[in-house]
């Protein structure tokens, strides 16, 4: 009776850790749709160093990319130009994944593009790994309480993206 009493008690300690555990999970930064965006600061091609702290709640939209990514390339000049029509309310941060590439790559890439948004350089992969980024190019829609509101990977077609962009608007 009383190692079945010991191990009832154990069962329900070892359950109790792991509601415990469980629950401080979901405080913690993570990078899903529903949580906050994990804050980051890196440097861009300008020289400037941008975080998502600095956006003083203006939603943003991040985009992962490296200048060798075929599917990256198609989704660029929708970018630029949702840049351009949104820019006042919305911004772009396009993190280059460094780690990958190159800065030389990712210059040629912003300027053949015409990038006007900060371009951000991910050296070491710290920012993808932190998000968990896989497949490039992927994008995620963070919202003006930097709520990631949503995650797309793979290239998104011009009007999904504009529908996208458009929900980040208060």
């Amino acid at each position: 009776m009383k190692k079945q009493w010991w191990i009832l008690s154990t069962i329900i300690v070892l359950a109790i850790i792991a509601i415990i555990q469980s629950t401080s999970v979901r405080t913690e930064e993570l990078p899903k749709t529903g949580y906050q965006a994990p804050n980051f600061s890196l440097q861009a091609l300008d020289g400037q160093t941008y975080s998502l702290q600095s956006l003083n709640g203006k939603p943003v939209v991040i985009n992962f990319w490296a200048s060798w990514c075929g599917p990256c390339k198609i989704e660029a000049p929708e970018l630029v130009r949702l840049y351009d029509k949104y820019k006042a309310r919305i911004e772009i941060y396009a993190v280059n994944v460094t780690a990958s590439d190159s800065i030389e790559g990712a210059k040629a890439f912003a300027q053949d593009f015409g990038f006007q948004f900060p371009v951000l350089i991910d050296e070491k992969g710290e920012v993808a790994q932190k998000y968990a980024i896989r497949p490039i190019p992927t994008t995620l829609f963070v919202n003006s309480e930097g709520i990631i509101i949503e995650q797309v990977i793979g290239l998104v077609d011009p009007q999904t993206m504009e529908s996208k962009f458009r929900r980040l608007l208060p």
